[in-house]
C-alpha cells in the first residue's frame, strides 16, 4: 500500500475532478435506489388505496419517480463525463512525471531494462493506475457513505432489518472484496510481468525477422510468444471467473438480505407494526442498496495488477542516475577546448577498466582522432565527455571548466554529434531536421542540407522536405541518415563537433561524399572522432592509438615524423579489421 500512498502526492492536483466524480456516482447511486424504494411504495399504496376506495396524493411520490429517474439519467452520464476526464488528465500526467523521471537515466542507467519493457510501463502500467481512481477509489468512498446512509434508513423502520442489512452488505462489500484481492492478486501480478514479457518477445520477433529468418529460428520465437500469451490467457481466464463468481456471491447475498428482511418485516405489517407500502419499499430498497458494493470485489481484484504496475515504476523512478548534476549554475565557457587529465572508468561489473588513465588535450578549432579496435574505449570517452556517465578518476575540461560542474543539458547544448547510429525519428525530413533547431527557417534548413550533400537528393522526393522518413528512417539508405545527422549538426551549430565512426557501414562513394561534408562541418569548431577505420585521419591535427583501454600511442601528426595513418594503425595491426 505504500505504492499507493506515494501515488496520492501525484493525483492531488485533480482532486477537484475526482471530489466532482465522487459525488456524481454517490449522487446516481442514490437516485437508484431512491427510484427502486419509491416505485415500491408508489405502486403498493395506489394498489392500497384502490383496495379501500380511499384517495391519495400521487403528484408528489410521481414527481419523486420521474426526479430520480431525470437525476439516475443525468448523474450516470456526469459521473462518466467526469470520472473519464479526471482519469485522462491523471493518466497524462502519470507519463510526463514518469518520462521526466526516465529522462536523467538515459543512456546508463537504461541498458539493463529492452525497449519492450520500457514501452510496457509507460503505457500499459500507467494505464492500469486507472483503477486505483475509478474502480478502488470511487466505489470504496460511494460504497462507504452508502452503506452507512442505508442502515441509518432501515433504523428508522427497525433496528433489526437494519442489522440485518448490514451484515449481508458487509458481507457483500468486506469479506468477499478481500476474498477476491487475495485470489487476484498473484495473477494480476502475473499478467503485468506477461504483458511487459510479451510485448518484448513480439518486438524482437518483429525487428529480428531477418536474423531469425537465416538462422531458421522463427518457429522457436513463435512457440516462445505462443508459451507467454497462454499464460496470460490463463490468468485472464481465472479472473474473468472470480469475476463471475463473486457477481453470482452480490446477488445471492441480495437474496437472502431479501429473504430476511421479509422474513422479519411480514410479522411487523401483521402487528401493525410497518404499513404494507411500506414493506414493498423496504424490499426493492434493500435489493437496489446492493448496487453500492456490486463493483468492490472486482475492484480489489484488480489491486493486485494495479500495485504490481506501481512497484515497475517506482522502480524506475527510484533508480539513482548514473550522474548527479550540480547545485549551481553551469559555467559559461569562453572557449572550447577540450582536456582528458587521467582519466579511468570502469563499467558497473565489468572485469577491466574501460579506459585507464588517459590524457588528451584538443585545443580549440583543432581535431584529433581516437582509433582502436573494438572494445578499446573510444566511445566511453563520449560516454564521459558528454556526461551520460561519470569518471571514476581524473577530470575532464571543456573552456578550463570541469565538466562535473555543468548541468547535463546545459552541456551537451556545446555539443553536436554525428553517430554511426544516427536515429531518425517517424516522422518527416523537416521535423527530424528541426530538432536541433526548432526555429530553423526553411532557408536555413536547405543551407545546412547543401553542406550536407543531401539538398538535391530530398528535393528529388516528391514531398521534398516533407518525406517521411518511417520508423529509424527505413525509407532513406544509410548514407542519406549520414548526411541529415550532419546537416542537423550544422543547424545547431554547437561549437563542439564529436564524431562516432560517422563512416561506418557505407561503401567507399558514399563514404568519400560524407567525409567531404563532414570538412566542411568541422570548420572552426573543436573535432573529435573516433573511429577504427583510416578515413578522416589525414584530416586531423593529433592522433590517439588506444588498446584495451589503454593509451598505445599519441601524437601530433604535424610533429611526429612519418605519423602516417598506417603506420599509426601498424602499432595495433588489429585495429585494420574494421
Amino acid at each position: 500500500m505504500k505504492a499507493l500512498l506515494r501515488l496520492w502526492p501525484l493525483l492531488r492536483p485533480y482532486r477537484i475532478w475526482m471530489l466532482f466524480g465522487t459525488l456524481a456516482a454517490f449522487l446516481t447511486l442514490l437516485a437508484n435506489v431512491m427510484l427502486m424504494a419509491a416505485s415500491g411504495w408508489f405502486l403498493a399504496a395506489m394498489a392500497t388505496a384502490g383496495m379501500a376506495s380511499l384517495s391519495i396524493n400521487y403528484f408528489t411520490p410521481a414527481a419523486l419517480i420521474r426526479g430520480s429517474a431525470i437525476l439516475r439519467t443525468a448523474g450516470r452520464y456526469g459521473e462518466r463525463l467526469i470520472n473519464h476526464e479526471a482519469t485522462f488528465r491523471m493518466i497524462a500526467s502519470l507519463r510526463v512525471w514518469f518520462y521526466s523521471h526516465l529522462e536523467p537515466l538515459a543512456p546508463a542507467r537504461l541498458q539493463q531494462y529492452h525497449s519492450g519493457d520500457l514501452l510496457s510501463r509507460i503505457r500499459a502500467d500507467i494505464d492500469a493506475l486507472d483503477n486505483l481512481y475509478v474502480r478502488v477509489l470511487v466505489p470504496v468512498i460511494v460504497a462507504g457513505i452508502s452503506v452507512l446512509l442505508f442502515t441509518v434508513f432501515l433504523s428508522v423502520y427497525a433496528p433489526i432489518l437494519a442489522l440485518a442489512g448490514l451484515f449481508f452488505l458487509l458481507l457483500a462489500g468486506v469479506a468477499l472484496p478481500i476474498w477476491s484481492r487475495r485470489r487476484g492478486q498473484a495473477p494480476g501480478q502475473r499478467i503485468t510481468g506477461d504483458e511487459s514479457a510479451l510485448r518484448t518477445a513480439v518486438i524482437d520477433g518483429v525487428q529480428g525477422m531477418a536474423e531469425l529468418t537465416v538462422y531458421g529460428m522463427t518457429e522457436q520465437q513463435a512457440q516462445h510468444i505462443d508459451h507467454l500469451s497462454r499464460r496470460l490467457i490463463a490468468d485472464q481466464s481465472r479472473l474473468s471467473s472470480d469475476h463471475g463468481l463473486t457477481l453470482a456471491a452480490v446477488g445471492l447475498c441480495a437474496g437472502l438480505s431479501l429473504w430476511v428482511l421479509l422474513w422479519l418485516a411480514i410479522p411487523m405489517v401483521r402487528e401493525g407494526q410497518l404499513m404494507p407500502p411500506h414493506l414493498a419499499m423496504l424490499a426493492l430498497f434493500t435489493l437496489a442498496s446492493f448496487e453500492s458494493v456490486a463493483s468492490l470485489p472486482q475492484a480489489f481484484q484488480f489491486l493486485g495488477r494495479s500495485l504490481a504496475a506501481a512497484h515497475r515504476l517506482f522502480e524506475i523512478v527510484d533508480a539513482v542516475p548514473a550522474v548527479t548534476e550540480p547545485v549551481g549554475l553551469s559555467p559559461q565557457p569562453a572557449c572550447f577546448d577540450i582536456a582528458f587529465e587521467q582519466i579511468s572508468f570502469r563499467y558497473p561489473n565489468a572485469a577491466r577498466l574501460a579506459v585507464s588513465d588517459i590524457s588528451l588535450h584538443i585545443p580549440q578549432g583543432s581535431r584529433a582522432a581516437v582509433i582502436g579496435a573494438t572494445g578499446s574505449g573510444k566511445s566511453t570517452l563520449f560516454n564521459l565527455l558528454l556526461r551520460f556517465w561519470a569518471a571514476d578518476a581524473g577530470t575532464i575540461r571543456i573552456g578550463g571548466h570541469d565538466i562535473a560542474a555543468f548541468h547535463g543539458e546545459d552541456l551537451r547544448r556545446h555539443i553536436a554529434v554525428v553517430s554511426q547510429h544516427t536515429h531518425l525519428f517517424d516522422a518527416s525530413i523537416r521535423e527530424n531536421l528541426l530538432i536541433a533547431n526548432p526555429d530553423a527557417s526553411q532557408s536555413a534548413l536547405e543551407d545546412a542540407c547543401r553542406v550536407a550533400q543531401i539538398h538535391d537528393v530530398i528535393a528529388e522526393f516528391p514531398e521534398g522536405y516533407d518525406t517521411w522518413v518511417g520508423e529509424t528512417g527505413v525509407r532513406l539508405s544509410g548514407g542519406q541518415g549520414r548526411r541529415i545527422a550532419v546537416a542537423r549538426a550544422l543547424l545547431k551549430d554547437a561549437p563542439i563537433l564529436l564524431l562516432d565512426e560517422p563512416t561506418e557501414g557505407l561503401d567507399a562513394t558514399t563514404e568519400r561524399d560524407l567525409m567531404q561534408a563532414l570538412d566542411r562541418l568541422m570548420v572552426g569548431r573543436t573535432v573529435l572522432l573516433i573511429t577504427h577505420r583510416p578515413a578522416g585521419l589525414d584530416w586531423v591535427d593529433q592522433v590517439l592509438v588506444l588498446d584495451q583501454g589503454r593509451e598505445l600511442a599519441h601524437g601530433d601528426i604535424s610533429v611526429v615524423p612519418q605519423a602516417t595513418q598506417s603506420e599509426l594503425l601498424a602499432v595495433n595491426p588489429a585495429l585494420d579489421a574494421g
